[in-house]
């Protein structure tokens, strides 16, 4: 008979997310040994990216030891690494190939969920063909093909007679993204530029074919955020569960040896095999100590339900406001504890921490802040 499912603890579960999340090994050190930051995006398919210096400080801690910023930035600036709005209406950052994908899969959506916003900013299908007749033009222009800022988007707008008042603007770059037209790429000091999006065929590669990107991607999924469930999936995608947990099923049915199940407290969990990381019950016996992470991290806002590492009274100290801005975070063990920065005011320690934390966690919470090596 086969066995069934491999039982885990909550603290256990913890470790391994922390460890298929790419930010422990087995030993308690961060990092994957000689990933390169475009290994790192294209293994975790997207990183919630509408913080740029939060998502390129998450791409780096995931990195090889000593991968700096510049290394990240440098990935951009080579057309490696993208941002765009892939899924939920939000940027992420993401290889040429998973952009592609992933609007393919999302856009229409998220397009048909903008509709009233679109409406009630007086951006009709005329306005946005003008916009789009004029972005396509200046990012094909040869003297600019190494793309164009926000500021410089805007004002040529303002010149064709598009109004980009309030929010306009902001929604016609998005609409744009959705539709293929533009994505964020290269640097220009600590800004990024906007540049044409090609089609697939332009790019040499053949259009995947959706089931099968939306299979790949739930693979993906489940080997860098594991253990998950697919209505974590269908969240962080921003799609429809049927279809998501159909795309699971059959991937199962396809490679059964890819995704393992495991219970976490009773809840049946899903966590992809992967190559570079160990058996699933390697290593998790110690626990992992402290780890940071910058805002609107992966290990936080990568499923919808957030219960294994966070409850409600630390998820009011990382989002203060309920105004959806996620500010960097502490873990002790893979459990969310409170928040940190770099450069506290006088007297303030760098960290805001949850009750009942021991004198000796909160030490090493500091000297983790004073290591931070990014900057």
């Amino acid at each position: 008979m086969p066995s069934g499912p491999t039982s885990f603890s909550p603290d256990a579960a913890r470790r391994l997310r922390l460890r298929t999340q790419g930010l422990t090994l087995p030993d308690g050190e961060p990092g994957t040994p000689g990933a390169s930051p475009v290994e790192v995006v294209r293994r975790m398919v997207a990183l919630q990216g509408q913080d740029l210096p939060a998502v390129l400080r998450a791409i780096a801690i995931r990195s090889h030891p000593g991968t700096t910023l510049d290394d990240v930035r440098a990935a951009f600036d080579a057309g490696e690494l993208v941002r765009g709005w892939t899924q939920r209406g939000t940027l992420f950052a993401t290889t040429p190939g998973d952009l592609a994908a992933l609007v393919s899969l999302t856009a229409e959506r998220v397009h048909r969920m903008g509709r009233r916003t679109r409406e009630n900013e007086g951006l009709d299908d005329a306005v946005i063909a003008r916009a789009e007749t004029v972005a396509r033009e200046r990012l094909a222009a040869p003297e600019h093909d190494g793309g164009i800022s926000r500021a410089a988007l805007l004002d040529l707008w303002q010149q064709a007679g598009v109004s980009v008042e309030g929010q306009r603007g902001y929604h016609l770059i998005v609409t744009l993204a959705l539709r293929g037209v533009l994505h964020w790429g290269p640097f220009a000091g600590a800004q990024q530029l906007m540049v044409a999006t090609p089609a697939a065929a332009s790019r040499g590669v053949p259009a995947e074919d959706p089931d099968a990107a939306l299979r790949r991607i739930a693979l993906s999924y489940f080997v860098s955020r594991g253990p998950a469930t697919p209505d974590d999936l269908a969240w962080w995608l921003g799609l429809p569960k049927v279809p998501v947990r159909a795309a699971v099923s059959a991937l199962r049915d396809q490679q059964p040896d890819a995704v393992a199940e495991v219970v976490v407290d009773g809840k049946l969990m899903l966590v992809g095999q992967d190559p570079y990381r160990p058996g699933l019950d390697a290593g998790l016996a110690k626990p992992s100590g402290v780890v940071l992470v910058p805002g609107f991290d992966e290990i936080v806002l990568g499923y919808q339900d957030r219960e294994l590492v966070a409850d409600a009274e630390v998820m009011r100290i990382v989002v203060p406001f309920t105004n959806g801005i996620f500010r960097p975070s502490v873990l002790l063990d893979g459990r969310l504890v409170g928040t940190w920065r770099r450069a506290p005011k006088a007297g303030e320690e760098p960290f805001e921490l949850v009750p009942g934390i021991p004198a000796r966690a909160r030490a090493e919470v500091d000297a983790a802040v004073a290591a931070w090596p990014l900057g």
